[in-house]
């Protein structure tokens, strides 16, 4: 039974958990991600916490607090700040107990975590390794990287790991990029740590061997992921393009993959008419994610980022279409794990916006800054914390536009805009991108955040909202009004 409405992201606006791997347990779906700090230095700064939420209540995410803490792992590097705890996975073993698989900087190995619930203390178990003890990533492999770990319905136990970018000397730590996509180790079930087979090459392609084949345009670049529908395998991956997150598919977990598509790209690039990051519909950055199925419908996990660089990531997520064994592209929504449109009454702060951007663009985003000018972005007041939702649009200047989907607008009557600013003009409304305007809202400076307001009537049950600014000077959006 539904108590909140779900919305992006889907955690509170000052957690920032991207990477996140969705996974049923008793009635709840938890997700196992990476931390981000806001306004971080670096990737996965924070210790590992997780979220979860009833199957049937997606708008009502609990906080079950730290789960894992750098520090438990021994070979942990003194240097945080490059040496981050990155994306992990969960898995139930043969014996009750849950695994966490993950990866930390500097060690170059893969390590797994234990507790005997699913958001517990978990306590620090081993390292995968070989049958001589020797862990994997100490034999000259590629880089071990963003494991994903999988139990087939035979009980049968793989992990699924890689990391393609053959320039980034910082990540690759001295090791070698995969130049074969992603590899598989099949792990002995009995301790969850020893390599039966592997490393094997499972048929995703790389930068080198993409052109000709299907995996054109989208080879493998990190976030394994495997998941299993209806008999077939869905490898999930992050492609070389970073902003979208990918799938292939076969008849066998260690082999024979097939290209099968882009699941959702953080900025709707591939979406018609958008086609690059200049015309992306937010800035992009890296994603990571994964697929997950609740009662016949399918969602895709992944995450967006804000503050103006790829480090304060967030978890969204999206339901997504699967017909006949396929998926089609996800477009990013605000309403996301709702399963309709948001109400058309209340009050809604501006960071579930899907779509942000300026007249200048937007741009594949790095671990610097890009510059304020001309470009409206997600940001929070203050430093790094856990609460206080009160992230928003900053720097709302002529030509940018926020853009909202989607709202039953059958009986809203009014809609206000919540501003702080110097911003002299007006707030075109509309319910298409560039449409022609359902509302006019004229905007004053405001050294306080104030309310301005416009009518609007005849709207539908599934309504886009975008606002869109021409005028001098800039406001900060922080939330609107449907009444």
């Amino acid at each position: 039974m539904k108590t909140k409405q779900a919305v992006n992201p889907y955690l509170p606006s000052w957690e920032y958990v991207p990477d996140a791997e969705p996974h049923i347990v008793d009635g709840r779906v938890y997700i196992y991600g990476s931390h981000d700090l806001f306004n971080g230095l670096n990737f996965c700064l924070g210790d590992y916490v997780c979220w979860s939420a009833p199957v049937d209540d997606l708008g009502n995410w609990r906080y079950e607090g730290i789960i894992f803490k750098r520090e438990q792992d021994p070979a942990a590097p003194k240097i945080r700040l490059t040496n981050g705890l990155a994306a992990p996975d969960m898995i139930q073993g043969p014996d009750g107990r849950f695994y966490l698989y993950y990866f930390m900087g500097g060690t170059k190995m893969i390590s797994v975590a234990v507790c005997d619930k699913p958001a517990g203390k978990y306590e620090f178990y081993g390292y995968v390794k070989y049958e001589d003890g020797t862990p994997i990533g100490k034999k000259e492999e590629p880089l071990q990287f963003d494991p994903g770990v999988f139990m087939d319905d035979d009980g049968k136990l793989y992990l699924y790991t890689g990391f393609a970018l053959q320039g980034n000397p910082l990540l690759l730590d001295g090791s070698k990029p995969t130049e074969h996509g992603a590899m598989c180790f099949e792990l002995d079930p009995a301790d969850m740590l020893t390599v039966k087979m592997g490393p094997k090459y499972i048929g995703i392609a790389s930068e080198k061997e993409a052109p000709g084949s299907s995996y054109e345009g989208h080879p493998f670049l990190e976030a394994s992921s495997m998941r299993k529908f209806n008999g077939t395998y869905y490898f999930i991956y992050s492609s070389l393009n970073s902003h979208e997150l990918c799938y292939a598919t076969s008849d066998n977990p260690t082999e024979g993959f097939e290209f099968g598509g882009v699941l959702v790209s953080n900025g709707d690039i591939g979406l018609p008419g958008i086609t690059d990051v200049k015309n992306a519909r937010n800035c992009t950055g890296n994603t990571h994610g994964s697929l997950i199925e609740i009662n016949g419908s399918y969602y895709v996990f992944y995450h967006r980022h804000s503050n103006r660089k790829q480090s304060s990531r967030q978890a969204c997520a999206e339901r997504i279409r699967f017909e006949n064994g396929k998926f089609y592209q996800a477009e990013m929504t605000s309403c996301g794990l709702n399963d309709g449109p948001l109400k058309g009454k209340g009050n809604y702060p501006s960071y579930i916006a899907c779509n942000v951007y300026g007249k200048k663009g937007t741009r594949f985003l790095s671990m610097i800054k890009h510059p304020k000018s001309g470009h409206p972005y997600l940001t929070q007041d203050g430093k790094d914390r856990e609460q206080g939702s009160d992230q928003y649009i900053a720097n709302m200047c002529d030509g940018a536009v926020a853009g909202f989907k989607y709202f039953d607008l059958r009986e809203t009557s009014k809609v206000r805009i919540n501003i702080k600013g110097k911003a002299t003009g007006v707030v075109y409304v509309s319910t298409e991108e560039g449409g022609k305007p359902v509302a006019e809202i004229q905007v004053k400076p405001c050294k306080e955040q104030h309310g301005f307001a416009a009518d609007v009537n005849g709207l539908g049950e599934k309504e886009a909202l975008y606002f869109s600014y021409k005028g001098t000077g800039a406001f900060n959006f922080m939330s609107f009004d449907l009444k």
